[in-house]
């Protein structure tokens, strides 16, 4: 029986699609340890720690060993491309031993396992969405009247009891347990939920997208901006990506990374053992 010249050519692409080697990627999703406090969700202060303390030290260090079993060569972290210049400058001073690590992830975590890999940078990848003139006249107040009924839905949000939680143990429990937590395949997916109620579906006039165009510019276009980002970072196949981000990020992030023909995304999990 002989088998279509096109069936043939498109098993053919199939096979040398799978074979095609990937960049691997591993997203570290992880509370802000210098609790800025700019989500949505905002930590009480009393329910904060301080990460400088000797005895979450430890634990960051833990947790350093734990991801550099990854070995990356490429590290992103959540800072503005604006920020570089900066970071460079500080990592810099880090390596010479005239710097002393801040209490922010990017630093705790990022500095740390770079300099143990000999690597000569961190890469700023973040991003702000973009919002259409509609969205933009009403959460900037040029249109106070639906600002006012924007922000009356957002603080008697009517889906408030579906919202997917995922309460902090880092207090209780430890940084590890918490990074755990944020990191677990179920959650990650879950959180992604969020985004498809409440805000999403306002209508500021019946069967309007006025919700959906707001969560577009605010996650969505967002979140496609970071990823494009690391796609403009130089990375051989040979590469190892590891990505230190918001947990939150990675309802959209790691769902990019695994439908990309360019990535691998390997189990965060796997490595916080």
């Amino acid at each position: 029986m002989k088998i279509p010249f096109t069936l043939l050519l498109t098993l053919f692409v199939t096979v040398i699609a799978a074979q095609t080697p990937k960049t691997e990627v591993l997203t570290l999703g992880t509370f802000h340890f210098n609790f800025p406090n700019l989500d949505v969700a905002r930590i009480d202060k009393n329910d904060q720690i301080d990460v400088l303390e000797p005895g979450y030290q430890s634990e960051i260090e833990d947790i350093v060993r734990k991801i550099s079993g990854f070995k990356p060569t490429i590290i992103v972290i959540e800072r503005q491309p604006s920020e570089q210049q900066y970071t460079d400058s500080t990592f810099s001073q880090y390596l010479s031993g005239n710097y002393q690590l801040k209490r922010n992830e990017e630093e705790q975590i990022g500095f740390r396992i770079a300099k143990h890999f000999g690597l000569k940078k961190l890469y700023c990848v973040d991003e702000w969405g973009n919002f259409n003139n509609r969205i933009d006249s009403i959460i900037n107040g040029k249109d106070s009247i639906e600002a006012k009924k924007f922000e009356a839905y957002f603080e008697n949000n009517p889906d408030a009891p579906k919202r997917f939680k995922i309460v902090p143990i880092f207090k209780t429990k430890g940084i590890l347990a918490d990074l755990r937590q944020a990191n677990d395949e179920i959650n990650i997916k879950n959180s992604l939920g969020n985004y498809l109620i409440g805000l999403f579906k306002y209508e500021s006039r019946e069967r309007d997208f006025t919700g959906v165009d707001f969560e577009t510019g605010r996650w969505f276009s967002r979140n496609l901006k970071i990823f494009r980002n690391i796609q403009r970072i130089e990375a051989k196949e040979s590469d190892r990506i590891l990505v230190i981000y918001g947990a939150g990020h990675l309802n959209l992030l790691n769902l990019f990374f695994d439908s990309s023909p360019e990535y691998k995304l390997v189990r965060t999990n796997d490595f916080l053992r």
